[in-house]
């Protein structure tokens, strides 16, 4: 079994069965007005350079390996990790710079992570990441893709379960926009759940399920 859990923003600490704790896009808490990641983690990955994606001392131990807007394919403690560059805006990177979505293999379980996707990916760069049981997919707009364009990638993806990320939430000092004008845009089932979550590959659903986490 692999559980996942939520820190808000784009941050996820993700347990595999063996007990190997990985930490995606850490943030300080205090810089964006909410509640710092409270776990230590074996692998830390990074999207993007950022303030909010990339403070990494926050979830560090002496002995953790960082792959930081790692590029190419690499196993660490039996985790498939495979990162594939595409960018921050819709203009190649010109305004914003390159993001690494990452696709982590966890227990037979595909997490794919999108990072600050800030532009439609192009059939080559899905090819690259899916199949997916597990998106995880900025909805927030702003920044990134806006919660038109997520529902779009949703729809292309088929994730078995798209949860959305880096919106706003209570606390959150930046502009996003809330989850529910991406839910406007989407026809899939929608769950609301706790921020904590135990999945297995056998036990995904069927068709694309939406799990919205919930921020405490």
């Amino acid at each position: 079994m692999t559980t996942i859990k939520w820190y808000g923003h784009a941050c996820f600490e993700i347990v595999s069965d063996k007990g190997v704790i990985i930490g995606i896009d850490p943030h300080d808490g205090v810089s964006l007005g909410i509640k710092p990641p409270m776990f230590k983690a074996d692998i830390i990955l990074v999207t993007h350079n950022h303030f909010d994606h990339n403070a990494i001392q926050v979830i560090s131990k002496p002995n953790s390996r960082v792959l930081d807007m790692f590029e190419g394919e690499t196993i660490i403690d039996d985790i498939e990790i495979k990162g594939v560059k595409s960018f921050h805006d819709p203009y190649r990177g010109s305004l914003r710079g390159e993001v690494v979505l990452y696709k982590v293999k966890v227990d037979d379980l595909n997490i794919v992570h999108l990072g600050d996707l800030g532009t439609l990916p192009e059939d080559e760069l899905l090819r690259e990441i899916t199949p997916a049981d597990i998106l995880m997919v900025p909805v927030g707009g702003v920044y990134t893709i806006s919660p038109s364009e997520a529902a779009e990638v949703v729809k292309k993806i088929k994730p078995k379960i798209a949860i959305p990320m880096h919106y706003k939430i209570p606390g959150l000092r930046l502009g996003l926009r809330k989850v529910d004008e991406f839910l406007r845009k989407i026809k899939y089932d929608v769950k609301r759940i706790s921020r904590e979550f135990t999945i297995s590959k056998p036990s995904l659903p069927s068709a694309t399920e939406v799990w919205v986490l919930t921020y405490q």
